[in-house]
């Protein structure tokens, strides 16, 4: 199941850079201005064999001309409330700060794990002057360089043995898993309920590994799964504003640890920069997609053109992953919600085909016959033989030929489109390998 550590600290302690060294990536952009995308504040660290989901907090905060101190404290909440471990970064060069001893004394009544991160000990005669995080009381200082990488193996080392050991479950690990995702109000709760409906006996509640995704076992009409589910989790008296980022950190959990996601978008208001963020979660994960268009009962211009328009612009502004189910519904009236369900079964099944090989050459050489990869610098490029990899998390082939790295980024997309339009592939990304034979 995903682990989440968190990075915390004021500002300019390095914790972008930090998050780059840890994720090997120079994907957060350092010193970029407030309010630019926030996926970038994800990724994903793998280490000794472990894996687990790294959360610079600093860029999902907007910050707004609030005092610092304010913005600095929301971080620390998501963060407590979020993560397995926390990174507490600080700068060894200026010692402590103020902000450091407030984050540091909210940091102190949580029972999770919090390392702290001398940052920029770009050498060794630095070290020694770490003693003084001592008194923020939360445990031996790591001194790290996360512009050189000097130590930041042993603080990986240290973060896996923080992290919650698995228990085991007692689910089964066989039936398809299922998140609704989604910005907060897009009617996720109100959903669940009606699939649920009165018929409470047969839902069967299992809390999942992690605290807050609650797996509900759907066991009706002959469809056999898991609800993943994140909403509700908050004490409504915790959070007078709508944080809006809070709503992808919390699906980050639920996203990993799903097999299809149900991405809810509000009718009413159409797609936003948000969705956007779920949506590029999903897809970086590889899971399964189905968009609902919620609140169908309230839109006035319910013409087959407001339909297809709609179904298009959702397509346009997901591109290039484009072949996704889309289901106008109503969790109110429960309009169509069934269908949902069967889309999502649909949508799982077809994420464990296995196309046969000899059906696949059969039907795919022939294609590429008449479409060959484009000539790179007179040599030709010859596909002799596909095959599908054996079942992984979602369909994989590979296309053995002379010059696999000749064959660029758009003949891919051609072979995954040819291989959806004689497949039925809807809602699963599919993974393209081009090898040498």
């Amino acid at each position: 199941m995903g682990n989440i550590v968190a990075i915390v600290g004021r500002p300019n302690v390095g914790k972008s850079t930090l998050f780059n060294r840890l994720t090997q990536s120079r994907q957060a952009i350092v010193n970029e201005e407030a309010g630019t995308t926030r996926d970038r504040q994800y990724g994903k660290v793998d280490w000794g064999g472990k894996e687990f989901s790294l959360i610079d907090t600093g860029g999902w905060v907007v910050n707004s001309d609030d005092i610092f101190e304010e913005e600095i404290n929301k971080q620390v909440q998501i963060a407590i409330e979020e993560a397995d471990v926390i990174l507490f970064v600080v700068d060894i060069l200026n010692g402590i700060t103020d902000l450091d001893s407030e984050v540091a004394r909210i940091l102190r009544r949580t029972e999770k794990p919090v390392v702290v991160v001398a940052n920029k000990a770009d050498n060794f005669e630095l070290h020694p002057a770490s003693a003084e995080f001592y008194s923020l009381g939360l445990g031996d200082p790591f001194c790290v360089s996360a512009v050189n990488g000097s130590c930041t193996g042993d603080l990986l080392d240290k973060i896996i043995e923080l992290l919650p050991t698995e228990k085991a479950e007692d689910w089964d690990e066989a039936l398809p898993r299922i998140a609704v995702v989604g910005r907060p109000n897009a009617g996720k709760s109100s959903l669940i309920n009606s699939f649920i409906g009165e018929e409470r006996h047969i839902v069967t509640e299992i809390a999942g590994t992690t605290r807050d995704s609650i797996y509900t076992r759907y066991n009706k009409f002959g469809l056999n799964f898991y609800l993943v589910d994140t909403a509700g989790i908050r004490k409504k008296g915790k959070v007078n504003e709508d944080l809006e980022y809070y709503s992808v950190i919390r699906s980050i959990r639920a996203i990993e640890n799903s097999d299809v996601c149900i991405l809810m978008l509000d009718g009413t208001r159409g797609i936003e920069s948000q969705d956007i963020n779920i949506f590029s979660l999903i897809h970086k994960n590889k899971k399964g997609l189905i968009v609902c268009v919620n609140k169908w009962d309230l839109v006035e211009n319910k013409s087959q053109q407001a339909v297809t328009y709609y179904m298009d612009t959702i397509r346009e502004r997901l591109a290039p992953f484009r072949d996704f189910p889309v289901v106008f519904i109503s969790a109110v009236t429960k309009q169509r919600i069934f269908k949902v369900l069967e889309t999502a079964k649909e949508v799982y099944d077809n994420r464990r085909k296995r196309i046969p090989t000899a059906k696949l050459n059969e039907v795919m050489l022939p294609i590429i016959e008449n479409y060959p990869p484009p000539a790179w610098k007179g040599k030709y490029i010859k596909i002799k033989y596909i095959t599908q990899l054996p079942a992984g998390s979602v369909p994989s082939f590979v296309f053995f030929c002379n010059l696999p790295q000749w064959v660029k980024e758009p003949y891919k997309r051609f072979l995954e489109n040819k291989i959806r339009e004689n497949w039925d592939l809807t809602g699963t990304p599919i993974n393209i390998y081009i090898r040498e034979k």
